[in-house]
């Protein structure tokens, strides 16, 4: 391997979008490498030209709608000086973008991150989609690359990925914004999604989550992953069908359309997935409603431990230990700037004051800043 290639310059395209800030400080603070930034919608960034002329590792993170397009510019910029190249890019759908940097000369990975930029440093707990297209010399830095990565790598080829894709991102917000639409017409009669939370199960605690991420998230992302990838309108015929079938029985209203019910969506769909796969999805499904009920608990702080060591959470725990108190929850979070927060629950019958006693000896040792306190 070269020595560029051993610490390449990576110019990221689309770099003012949240991944292009995310891949920047990773490639910066991770990997210890210089970056050049270009996007096609912000002034003061670099040129292409500057980007192919400098930068050894090309990585695109544009919109999926110009992605191609995008490409294909830099390919007629470059004219063959990508030869020695590594381009890449992470958009949601693959083979447009897989096949238009195969027209190039550089060499060629199709990525997939299954989320939104983290708020972590790494990918770690998170997939990737890999649809590697033509490596050879750029190998080993790649390995290096997704070992800093930290992600649960899957490899794919671009037509599977995006047949996948339609399933698990494109079926999954279509259902949610369909829902959505739901709740849009019966909030003039039952009120709007503050005025049913407090009625909801776990599943509709859940669902209303995943709904409200979407809303929140840029809509050009969602827009694209039903309008890019061609495999969404067969799915969503799939679904219409299948919602048509549901109807039917229902309207039925007797033992045939019951029975229907249960053979075509119940048994039908166990027999599918496996009743190991249901078993651990039930069992994923359990965890997180005991998560959501530790969350809802009354009486609860946050603390934030500055020393980020070995020891810290011990130390923590030991505070409340000495005070004669017994947690019954804690969990873990991750702010935007990568800060570590612990949330403690206590149940009712612990009083007040003993708590106070316990955040006290926290500041005076030093062992936290106690960020919220709800008891």
């Amino acid at each position: 391997m070269s020595t560029g290639q051993n610490r390449p310059r990576i110019g990221l395209v689309g770099s003012e979008g949240a991944y292009g800030r995310w891949l920047r400080r990773f490639f910066e603070q991770r990997m210890g490498l210089e970056v050049f930034g270009t996007d096609p919608g912000h002034t003061g960034t670099q040129t292409p030209e500057a980007m192919i002329e400098h930068c050894q590792v090309l990585l695109f993170c544009t919109p999926i709608r110009h992605t191609t397009a995008i490409i294909t510019d830099y390919i007629e910029r470059a004219a063959g000086r990508e030869k020695h190249q590594l381009w890449l890019d992470i958009t949601s759908v693959k083979n447009g973008p897989v096949a238009a940097m195969l027209h190039s000369q550089a060499e060629v990975v199709g990525l997939h991150p299954m989320t939104a930029a983290p708020k972590a440093p790494t990918l770690k707990g998170r997939v990737l989609v890999v649809c590697e297209a033509r490596l050879q010399h750029w190998r080993g830095w790649f390995g290096q690359f997704l070992t800093a990565l930290q992600a649960q790598c899957v490899a794919s080829t671009p037509e599977r990925h995006d047949r996948i894709m339609a399933l698990v991102q494109a079926m999954v917000h279509a259902t949610h914004l369909a829902q959505g639409g739901v709740l849009r017409e019966y909030a003039e009669e039952l009120g709007g999604l503050d005025a049913l939370l407090p009625f909801r199960s776990v599943s509709f605690e859940l669902d209303s989550a995943i709904l409200s991420r979407i809303l929140a998230m840029n809509p050009a992302i969602y827009e694209d992953i039903q309008f890019g990838n061609p495999h969404v309108i067969p799915m969503l015929e799939r679904l219409q069908t299948q919602l048509a079938k549901l109807k039917s029985s229902v309207e039925r209203n007797d033992d045939t359309g019951r029975a229907a019910f249960r053979q075509q969506f119940i048994d039908a769909a166990r027999e599918t997935l496996g009743e190991t796969a249901v078993a651990a999805g039930n069992y994923s499904f359990e965890r997180v409603g005991y998560l959501l009920a530790d969350l809802a608990g009354e009486r609860s702080i946050s603390i934030h431990l500055p020393q980020d060591q070995p020891g810290s959470l011990r130390r923590l725990l030991h505070a409340f230990e000495r005070h004669g108190i017994s947690i019954d929850s804690i969990h873990s979070s991750r702010t935007p700037a990568g800060e570590v927060h612990f949330r403690l629950g206590f149940s009712a019958d612990i009083p007040t004051p003993v708590i106070t006693h316990a955040i006290a000896t926290i500041h005076d040792e030093a062992i936290g800043v106690v960020l919220e306190n709800v008891c």
